[in-house]
């Protein structure tokens, strides 16, 4: 079983790029992030004319994640991340596909930090951490895959020094991803790469791509009850390099059924 993790930035505007990377690779389980797309909006029939049931959690001009399935349905077990009434960002959705418990995350990214939206991504962070200790204590197989917006340690960004201040790099946030990793969780691409470079966002200036000056900010975690099926793992870097693509590159895994 292949499932990806894709934040397309804009699932409209990307729509030829995502349909072209889904009939390349074929992923069975895709989680989508930052759709920037309203409800109403989703590009449902396309994605189903490629072979893929879909759901969605979409606001307009911003956030929004999607779960796709290119065999069986996706059963929504829950939107919205618990912990906080008020906020109505569309950052989670949680959905059963093939007996996999699946949770797609878009953290929020948090800058300028320190301020109010430091604040808001570390309370998020905190409420993630809650749920996902019920997650994993559940005995479920479970999937946390998305845009954590976090580069856990400095093997994860291209020269950290010039990144002590942003707030996907400050000790806060590398605190807070330690802790979620504490219950238990593996990181699949470190599982597989343990000591390699990977990146799996490039930005648009400055020729980051092409001089792989890049962040690994989208991220594999899964529970106990999938570690030993995890059997490879990758990044589609290629896809990057494509015209009119996301700043981001599709991230996958291989479980053994």
């Amino acid at each position: 079983m292949k499932i990806a993790t894709y934040n397309v930035n804009g699932v409209n505007g990307r729509l030829p790029v995502l349909l072209r990377w889904l009939d390349e690779s074929a992923p069975d389980i895709v989680c989508l992030q930052e759709l920037k797309a309203p409800q109403e909006k989703f590009p449902e029939e396309a994605l189903s004319n490629a072979g893929y049931s879909a759901l969605w959690h979409g606001q307009k001009s911003w956030n929004g994640v999607a779960i796709l399935a290119r065999n069986g349905t996706v059963e929504e077990l829950r939107r919205g991340l618990p912990g906080d009434e008020e906020d109505l960002h569309s950052r989670y959705l949680e959905a059963r596909v093939n007996g996999i418990h699946l949770a797609c995350l878009y953290l929020p990214n948090g800058n300028p930090a320190p301020g109010p939206k430091f604040d808001y991504k570390l309370n998020w962070f905190k409420r993630l951490i809650s749920h996902a200790d019920r997650l994993y204590t559940s005995g479920d197989p479970v999937v946390l895959a998305g845009d954590f917006n976090v580069m856990p340690e400095e093997i994860d960004v291209y020269k950290p020094e010039r990144w002590t201040d942003d707030a996907l790099f400050r000790p806060e946030t590398r605190a807070a991803f330690r802790e979620l990793l504490g219950q238990g969780w593996t990181d699949a691409i470190r599982t597989i790469y343990p000591d390699q470079t990977i990146y799996t966002f490039w930005d648009y200036f400055r020729n980051a791509y092409q001089r792989n000056a890049g962040l690994r900010i989208d991220h594999f975690l899964l529970s106990a009850a999938l570690q030993s099926r995890l059997i490879n793992a990758g990044v589609d870097r290629h896809v990057r390099g494509w015209e009119k693509t996301s700043d981001h590159a599709p991230v996958w895994i291989e479980l053994s059924l």
